[in-house]
């Protein structure tokens, strides 16, 4: 099976439609409101309408507190919330519980000691996202449109299901499946024109990357 593809920081009708033609599994909106991907959220219940039944709806958002919690999933009743804050794994429990909505934590890595963090996440999150760490300055957590060392996801075992993030673009998307065990490819930054404008043309260019990508190997000693 290909992998997931998750198209992040939409925030308009047309970007939504794109993505979701050309084959996205999972559409995100980002309720972070320092991000040029913001997006209210009764816009984005509008918008995540479009993608109902489609693609999974996604709602990202960075230590949310239970007020925010609430009007989120009552506008936009996503399928996955994406923590991409600092939240415990007791606290991915308790929005577990309370809201009845599967939880896909993020994790920022630079090194793979960024990644002994997340065996106390194992059994609680029901995937994880892994995006590189912010440049110095960025009040962004994400969006950054910067990469990491994937080869460090090969300290991973099986217990881990995981979308790869983080400067995942065209030019690179068949290198990041080649080099890791990601089940999912997510995308934000790389599809825009200008910080939070999707660019459509951009969503196309990545899709025909991606599905050369995952185009079989010729077997040995076909011919062309």
């Amino acid at each position: 099976m290909n992998p997931d593809i998750k198209i992040c920081g939409l925030k308009t009708p047309e970007a939504v439609d794109r993505a979701l033609e050309r084959g996205a599994t999972h559409i995100g909106f980002i309720f972070f409101e320092k991000s040029p991907r913001y997006v209210e959220p009764d816009v984005a219940g509008q918008l995540a309408e479009r993608a109902r039944g489609k693609a999974k709806i996604v709602a990202v958002t960075v230590n949310p507190s239970n007020d925010d919690l609430d009007e989120i999933i009552s506008l936009v009743r996503p399928d996955l919330l994406q923590l991409h804050g600092n939240e415990s794994p007791e606290r991915v429990l308790t929005i577990k519980a309370v809201y009845n909505v599967p939880v896909m934590k993020a994790m920022a890595v630079r090194t793979a000691d960024d990644l002994k963090r997340v065996e106390s996440y194992i059994g609680i999150a029901d995937r994880f996202l892994f995006d590189a760490k912010p440049p110095a300055g960025s009040e962004l957590p994400g969006g950054n449109g910067v990469s990491f060392d994937w080869s460090l996801m090969s300290w991973l075992d099986d217990r881990v299901d995981y979308m790869l993030s983080g400067g995942v673009n065209k030019d690179n998307v068949a290198e990041a499946l080649a080099s890791t065990k990601a089940t999912g490819i997510d995308l934000s930054s790389a599809l825009e024109s200008a910080p939070g404008v999707k660019d459509l043309s951009k969503i196309d260019q990545f899709f025909d990357a991606f599905a050369e990508a995952c185009l079989p190997e010729p077997a040995a000693g076909s011919r062309e």
